[in-house]
């Protein structure tokens, strides 16, 4: 597969994923580090990661919400909680991984990611 082929490849599954109101996202065009970035996400996490046949996007996306929340990208996190329910994650699989975190993680770390949780949801489900 040659690099344009990846980044198209990259591009859909991003799309598929995170949904086209996301991507479609009327903002700035972005300037020359910002589509360095780009590029390289979609051509590295959404081309050769999200594709392999080891996991589902589904539970790709939990796992997402559960490292973000570790590392407390809230930005990355939101970004995904929306991904994780347009890959069939529910509501009540969302509290468990908050959870998850809280017992993990740290108790403040949960109570940001419920408070994510529930902006984005609002945002999602109006």
């Amino acid at each position: 597969m040659t690099e344009a082929e990846r980044i198209e490849l990259g591009a859909k599954i991003r799309r598929q994923v995170l949904g086209s109101e996301y991507v479609d996202r009327p903002g700035p065009a972005p300037n020359k580090f910002q589509q360095a970035f780009r590029t390289f996400t979609t051509e590295h996490c959404w081309a050769n990661v999200w594709v392999r046949p080891g996991l589902d996007y589904r539970t790709r996306s939990m796992l997402n919400l559960a490292m973000l929340a570790a590392m407390a990208r809230w930005h990355e996190f939101e970004i995904h909680v929306r991904g994780a329910i347009n890959n069939g994650v529910t509501d009540d699989e969302l509290i468990e991984i908050a959870l998850q975190v809280g017992v993990y993680g740290g108790v403040p770390l949960a109570a940001e990611a419920f408070r994510a949780i529930d902006k984005v949801v609002k945002e999602v489900r109006g």
